[in-house]
């Protein structure tokens, strides 16, 4: 009898070899069964630090720990078989040198089993980026809007418009210079996010950016409808999971409070079956 075809996970050299190709599919996780799900569809999986604002009920990701990020990091791992698993560096847990960035995304890697770690920032963290990619660690960037940044740069708005545009650029291409694997484009312009993934070699990763970049990720809660505080422009509903889940327990409530649940077929008797 053969043996079942073993299933190889990407890695990030496989996302690196997709520049240019099939635009490459990216969705956040943050449990074992979302994860599955995930990895059905998508060749990345990114274990976000929005779990703090999704989940957790956090204002902004700035509260997210490192305790957080192996705690959920782990849950993802379990329901990952063939997508890259990529996990977020929360605020405070790199900025403060290469030396801290290794330490800490070294243990992340270690506890999770992530393939990759992701960390905000262009021309000020290349330093960073090229201590980690040198040390075995492949990074991913996120330029543009970086909300752990939120507070530097007066809120949740659009980077790179007018003449702002080449400090977006700039760092781009110094993210690739320092050995990033891809790059996170985050609310910019199209025509910008457009002429940076065609200027550098590294696949970029749009989330309000363009159609034109090498890859997409949303916020998994926010394209299912789970969570509905806000929706940014960007976002596309495919579900409205929260409005379904409210009329199911409104259902469930009303018939607990009529005695209609449990009916016959979800009780058991003194005879029959014991299942």
């Amino acid at each position: 009898m053969s043996r079942p075809a073993q299933i190889k996970a990407l890695n990030a050299a496989d996302i690196l070899a997709r520049k240019g190709s099939t635009p490459l599919v990216c969705l956040t996780a943050y449990t074992t069964p979302v994860a599955k799900l995930a990895d059905e569809h998508c060749d990345l999986v990114l274990v976000g630090d929005s779990v703090g604002m999704v989940l957790h009920g956090l204002t902004s990701t700035l509260d997210v720990t490192m305790e957080m990020m192996t705690l959920h990091g782990r849950a993802v791992a379990r329901g990952i078989k063939r997508a890259l698993m990529v996990i977020d560096m929360p605020f405070g847990s790199y900025e403060e040198s290469p030396v801290q960035a290794f330490r800490n995304a070294a243990r992340l890697m270690a506890d999770t089993g992530a393939g990759a770690v992701k960390l905000e920032g262009g021309r000020h963290m290349v330093d960073t980026i090229r201590f980690l990619t040198e040390r075995g660690i492949p990074v991913m960037a996120h330029i543009g809007l970086t909300p752990q940044a939120v507070n530097a740069i007066g809120g949740y708005k659009v980077q790179g418009r007018g003449t702002d545009a080449a400090r977006i650029r700039d760092d781009a291409q110094a993210v690739t210079d320092a050995g990033a694997f891809s790059v996170v484009l985050e609310k910019v312009p199209a025509a910008l996010a457009d002429t940076i993934t065609a200027q550098i070699a590294i696949p970029t990763v749009g989330i309000g950016a363009s159609a034109g970049c090498d890859g997409q990720i949303l916020v998994i809660d926010d394209m299912l409808g789970l969570f509905d505080e806000f929706k940014p422009k960007f976002v596309k509903r495919y579900a409205h999971l929260a409005a379904d889940a409210s009329t199911a327990i409104q259902t469930y409530a009303a018939e607990v409070r009529a005695r209609t649940f449990p009916a016959a077929e979800h009780i058991f008797t003194d005879q029959g079956s014991t299942s």
